[in-house]
């Protein structure tokens, strides 16, 4: 699937990709809702729609990946009760083994996240991979999500790479086709980001089921 002498540079979404995407989907669809009526005293299914709602409205957004924002919106300390379930944060199968080998192959490794600085930083305290990467760069730097173009543009700005040399792999289809509308010579999508939830249709997007499919030999 990857032919690894013309990859220099590995490109890394987090969450459904890196992570598993249960915490998440668990979190905002599950967690937040109930604590949100239990901390405002209202009815859990009203909460819940309202939430729902809420988040809908603005998916693809910068604001839907951003704490402040929802805290700010929900008047609820989003990250601390991301706290209260951050031991449901987990790593995919083969995530380490997967780092650790691109490292070997004298890759340069660097993840690209949606996610807002204070979710990077619970999910980096909770599984220690910070070290494996040549850097970490969250969308909030330059407040451009991966869904837009521009946004690689800015990546390539705080860690240049070669564009026909890299690859993306992110579960996120749309951060995939503005990658490939930038320029970017390979990208490979993820079968299955929330472990607790049916595959995703990845539309024609090569991807993977797991890390071992695509593990550099070393």
């Amino acid at each position: 699937m990857i032919n690894w002498n013309e990859i220099e540079t590995v490109l890394l979404d987090m969450d459904g990709t890196l992570l598993d995407l249960h915490f998440d989907n668990y979190f905002w669809q599950e967690y937040l809702p109930a604590r949100f009526a239990e901390i405002k005293s209202i009815d859990p299914h009203l909460a819940k729609n309202q939430i729902q709602a809420q988040t809908r409205s603005m998916q693809g957004t910068l604001n839907w990946y951003s704490t402040d924002y929802w805290s700010q919106m929900l008047d609820v300390d989003v990250v601390q009760l991301k706290h209260e379930v951050s031991h449901k944060v987990a790593l995919r199968p083969y995530c380490v083994d997967f780092l650790d080998a691109l490292r070997k192959a004298g890759k340069k490794v660097v993840m690209v996240t949606n996610a807002h600085h204070d979710s990077l930083n619970l999910k980096m305290a909770k599984t220690g991979i910070t070290d494996r990467f040549d850097r970490l760069i969250t969308v909030h730097e330059f407040s451009l999500p991966k869904e837009d173009p521009n946004c690689w543009h800015e990546v390539y700005k705080l860690h240049p790479f070669e564009s026909d040399k890299t690859l993306l792999i992110d579960d996120n289809l749309t951060a995939l086709k503005s990658a490939l509308d930038f320029g970017i010579a390979k990208v490979l999508a993820v079968h299955k980001p929330d472990s607790m939830a049916p595959a995703i249709d990845v539309q024609g997007y090569p991807a993977i089921h797991s890390f071992q499919d695509i593990m550099p030999i070393v």
